[in-house]
C-alpha cells in the first residue's frame, strides 16, 4: 500500500465526516418540539404568564400584607375574643388544652398560632389570632374553614369558660 493513496482517502473521509457533523444530521441537531405548543399547552418548565392581581375589594392588595399578629378571624368562624396578647393567649391556650380529658396535642406552631388536636374523633385546629380588641380563638380545618361540629363546638365552650372570653 502506498501512502500516496491513503492521503486522499483520509482528507476524503475527514471532509465527508466534518459535512456529515455539520450538515444539520438529526443525529447532532435537537429539536423544540415541546416549545412550539401553545403557551397554555407548554410543559412546566415555561409556566404561562403570570396573572394580574384583581382589583377587588375582597383581594388585599400587594402592598397592604397585614402582620400576622393582626390577622382576621372570618366573621362566620366559631370562636370568641379574649383580652391579651397573642402570644399570651397561645400560652394559656396550651395549658387549658392539656388540662380537657380527651383531648390530644397532635402538634403546636406558635408562629401560625394554632394548635392542631384530636378530641371526641374529630381532628382540628383551634387556631389564635390577634386583634386589637385582644385575641379570638377559634376552630378551623387545615384549610383554614371554620369547623362547626359537635366536639369543636364543646371544646370551644370549655375553653372560653375557663379563659374568660366573650
Amino acid at each position: 500500500m502506498s501512502t500516496t493513496s491513503s492521503v486522499p482517502r483520509i482528507a476524503a473521509a475527514l471532509i465527508l465526516g466534518g459535512l456529515v457533523a455539520t450538515s444539520g444530521c438529526s443525529w447532532f441537531r435537537k429539536g423544540d418540539a415541546l416549545f412550539a405548543n401553545d403557551p397554555a399547552n407548554r410543559p412546566l418548565e415555561v409556566p404561562p404568564p403570570l396573572e394580574q392581581p384583581r382589583a377587588d375589594a375582597n383581594v388585599a392588595s400587594v402592598g397592604a400584607v397585614a402582620p400576622a399578629r393582626s390577622a382576621a378571624v372570618p366573621t362566620n368562624s366559631v370562636g370568641f375574643t379574649v383580652p391579651g396578647s397573642r402570644d399570651a393567649v397561645f400560652d394559656r391556650v396550651g395549658e387549658e388544652l392539656a388540662k380537657v380529658p380527651g383531648v390530644v396535642i397532635v402538634s403546636r406552631a406558635q408562629v401560625l398560632g394554632a394548635y392542631d388536636v384530636t378530641y371526641e374523633g374529630a381532628s382540628f385546629l383551634v387556631r389564635i389570632a390577634g386583634s386589637e380588641t385582644g385575641s379570638t380563638v377559634s376552630a378551623v380545618d387545615p384549610r383554614g374553614v371554620p369547623v362547626t361540629g359537635e366536639a369543636a363546638t364543646r371544646l370551644l365552650a370549655q375553653l372560653k369558660a375557663t379563659l374568660g372570653g366573650n
